[in-house]
């Protein structure tokens, strides 16, 4: 079990800097299933490009959930976010996207404040990145800028001059201090990098875009905050197999009021739903 006295030096660390690395958190044989999961979404989404792999999908695939609700994910979570992320208040989920970039044609992704695209209130979150590839200044790394997120969010402008994932940026090469840009190279098996990112807030934080499939991972949702997700359903033969998932659909979280979204049994039609939300969310970016 993680605990703030466990990572005090990191904590500190992540309130001072905004950001912090911590190596070998979760297994390989996990790690192995995150790299088959992105080779089954380039199946099975062959028309939308790799850099959107993010919440809509999450909506209708079980691994993504599983991976996102690991306990030691979970417990890191309440750790570096607190004081927002309470253990007794519990812990949602509001977004998580692979940044999975083709070799020589993957879009870049510019400056910006995570906060300005974020539909929260208040806007307290703690983004988890998860490297499931080594990444490097050559292929493309996260870059921080040290002790930014401690900034007032800045102005979104759009911006498809140059092909990039968000379409939009919130700061210029010109606006940054160079001194405190940190190129985040690294190697799989570390939290807090690229490529695999997941957004956990606490149940008192709300979510205003009714389209973003908020899941709670620990603890129950309060009362006039928030609509909630079940988790998806496994479908055997039809969905990434990974370990346990045979026990999945025991152990799923399930929200009452959502499940007759999963009693459909024509799964070509939701997944050409959630094809008609990626290119309409895709098409927003310019």
């Amino acid at each position: 079990m993680a605990s703030e006295s466990n990572y005090a030096d990191l904590v500190e660390q992540y309130k001072r800097d905004g950001f912090v690395i911590i190596r070998n958190i979760l297994d390989t044989n996990l790690i192995h299933e995150c790299q088959q999961h992105i080779e089954h979404l380039q199946r099975k989404y062959p028309d939308i490009p790799s850099e959107h792999y993010h919440h809509i999908m999450m909506r209708n695939d079980p691994f993504w959930i599983r991976l996102v609700s690991d306990k030691r994910l979970l417990d890191l979570a309440t750790v570096f976010g607190s004081p927002f992320i309470q253990e007794k208040e519990g812990v949602a989920l509001f977004s998580s996207h692979y940044f999975c970039k083709p070799p020589k044609t993957g879009m870049a992704v510019l400056w910006h404040q995570d906060g300005s695209y974020w539909p929260l209130r208040p806007m307290n979150v703690l983004t988890m990145w998860l490297a499931i590839d080594d990444s490097d200044t050559e292929n493309g790394c996260l870059r921080v800028i040290r002790g930014s997120h401690t900034n007032e969010l800045a102005q979104l402008k759009d911006d498809v001059s140059i092909v990039n994932v968000l379409g939009s940026y919130t700061h210029r090469d010109e606006d940054i201090d160079q001194s405190k840009i940190v190129d985040l190279a690294l190697s799989c098996l570390v939290i807090g990098t690229p490529h695999e990112a997941r957004k956990y807030i606490s149940p008192t934080t709300q979510c205003l875009d009714p389209k973003q499939p908020v899941m709670m991972m620990r603890g129950s949702p309060i009362d006039g905050i928030n609509t909630y997700h079940s988790w998806p359903k496994y479908r055997s033969g039809y969905d990434l197999p990974f370990d346990g998932c045979e026990t999945w659909n025991e152990r799923r979280k399930i929200v009452d009021e959502d499940e007759e979204y999963f009693q459909r049994i024509d799964y070509n039609v939701m997944e050409n739903e959630i094809k008609t939300d990626l290119f309409e969310f895709i098409s927003k970016l310019g």
